[in-house]
């Protein structure tokens, strides 16, 4: 489509032919003796018809970019256009003119005519050549935007895939140690991971869940370690209502709070408390806390390079586009995970 038919731009492009129509006037007037209502008569639908006339410059850039075709044809084609479209309203002004009786003559005027006819058309070839430029680098910037867009996805994917596995592997770890302790606590927990594990799979490929959900799948976690650990396992949950529609990617929750069992409540002999926390942050975003209580005598085993904080790091990078941020701190027997997450459309 011409980029003149887009927005209502046509009816700016012949706004901007007004001064043009007013040069022609005076032209007309001062260097051909016409009265400025005979010089205006004629002026003005000279200006109307080149306005059109020069549109049909777009299709000629168009049809040459520039960069895949030499600059010879180029120049040669722009100009001999441009000196038939002159030609054409020369002419034209010529047998207006010759139409009406006029107290002067045109005819001095008419090389000036010319001239200011061929500048106009190679102007409106370089602006149209301007915006194909700029069609073209949006075109681009679109394409690179849907080319981080779909790497992103695939690295979310990619990530989400090895979420499951690795839970997969300390659930069944958990279940292998309740077994030779208590069997019957073990079938338990291998019904509610049945119950788990269903309903992660009917996630599918959301890239998003609200937060109320995603701490609700790791509730239903807690409550399988909950049989393993009985007592010595407390949770608290301390979310603010209007955080529980935030969108989160899926089962992002779930390698902290599975830290906080194996690296913290399974190496405690005392009981101990996991607290997920989430409230709205100074951004309008939301912040999230994942805190466990740990053995303060020993450092804890969670290393910045372990899976669990890797793992969320690079799938609040791939998801948030680096707006969203990951604390960790230690101290006074509690191991504490801050995420803080930017603000959100469902907020």
């Amino acid at each position: 489509m011409h980029p003149l038919l887009r927005g209502g731009k046509l009816g700016l492009y012949f706004l901007a032919w007004l001064p043009i129509a007013y040069l022609l006037s005076w032209l007309l007037a001062v260097e051909g003796g016409l009265n400025w209502p005979a010089a205006a008569a004629i002026a003005v639908p000279l200006s109307v018809a080149y306005a059109l006339i020069c549109t049909s410059a777009w299709y000629a850039c168009r049809s040459l970019p520039l960069g895949r075709e030499t600059l010879r044809r180029i120049l040669i084609t722009h100009f001999v256009s441009a000196a038939v479209a002159a030609g054409i309203w020369t002419a034209a002004a010529a047998a207006l003119a010759a139409a009406f009786p006029l107290a002067g003559s045109i005819r001095p005027v008419l090389p000036a005519v010319f001239a200011m006819g061929l500048v106009l058309y190679l102007l409106a070839v370089a602006i149209f050549y301007v915006v194909l430029s700029v069609e073209a680098a949006q075109r681009a910037q679109a394409r690179e935007a849907e080319a981080h867009l779909l790497a992103g996805k695939a690295e979310l994917r990619a990530l989400k895939a090895q979420v499951n596995p690795h839970f997969l592997f300390n659930s069944l770890h958990s279940i292998s140690a309740l077994t030779s302790i208590d069997a019957a606590k073990a079938r338990e927990m291998c019904v509610l991971l049945g119950a788990f594990l269903r309903h992660t799979l009917g996630l599918g490929e959301k890239t998003e869940i609200p937060l109320a959900e995603e701490v609700a799948l790791a509730r239903s976690y807690l409550a399988i370690e909950q049989i393993r650990f009985g007592s010595r396992l407390q949770v608290r949950e301390e979310m603010e209502r209007e955080c529980e529609a935030y969108p989160v990617p899926p089962l992002m929750l779930q390698p902290l709070v599975e830290n906080a069992v194996v690296h913290g409540i399974a190496r405690l002999i005392e009981p101990g408390l996991i607290r997920i926390a989430a409230h709205r942050n100074s951004g309008g975003g939301v912040a999230l806390v994942v805190e466990n209580s740990f053995d303060g005598e020993t450092p804890p085993a969670r290393r910045p390079g372990g899976f669990g904080l890797v793992s969320v790091r690079k799938r609040l990078q791939a998801h948030y586009a680096g707006a969203a941020t990951l604390r960790t701190a230690a101290g006074d027997g509690t191991y504490r995970v801050e995420i803080q997450l930017p603000e959100g459309s469902n907020l």
